[in-house]
């Protein structure tokens, strides 16, 4: 099984909202690739790299603002799992939240909160996960780590009043 995982932007734009994320899968030491795409604007180019993409990636994310179809029309040319993050522009991300999560039964998007992308990255792990089990204690330790946080900050909060 491939173990990379492609990021796809809509926009440089959306770079900021994505970069996260990204240092999400370089801590946990995942191959990725990104991307800058746009569903109707490189429409052609992008149905190509989604077509193409199963010959070497495992999981593709793809963030996308406004009207957000990128997540959607690859997921049309894909059965990879795709998980879309919604990013907040117009609308407060609303627009681009439905947008991704609506999709047509058939043409699943796994859908993260806006601006979710350290969550996209975290449930691409998971899944390449499923097949390995070195990344899958990475990912137990992650969530250990972060209850020993929330655990010694209500220690220091109780400490402290």
């Amino acid at each position: 099984m491939n173990k990379k995982v492609a990021v796809i932007m809509g926009s440089a734009s959306d770079l900021d909202k994505v970069r996260s994320g990204i240092q999400v899968l370089k801590d946990l030491g995942i191959e990725y690739s990104v991307h800058i795409l746009s569903a109707h604007r490189t429409t052609d180019e992008t149905i190509d790299f989604a077509r193409k993409a199963e010959n070497e990636y495992a999981v593709i994310i793809c963030a996308a603002g406004k009207a957000a179809h990128l997540a959607g029309i690859v997921a049309a040319q894909t059965v990879l799992p795709v998980i879309g993050i919604p990013i907040s522009s117009s609308l407060s991300g609303m627009d681009a939240l439905l947008a991704t999560v609506q999709m047509p039964s058939g043409i699943p998007v796994a859908t993260v909160a806006i601006d979710g992308s350290k969550n996209a990255a975290l449930l691409s792990a998971q899944i390449l996960a499923l097949n390995d089990k070195e990344l899958s204690q990475k990912l137990k330790q992650l969530r250990i780590d972060s209850k020993n946080a929330i655990l010694k900050a209500n220690s220091n909060l109780t400490d402290s009043l």
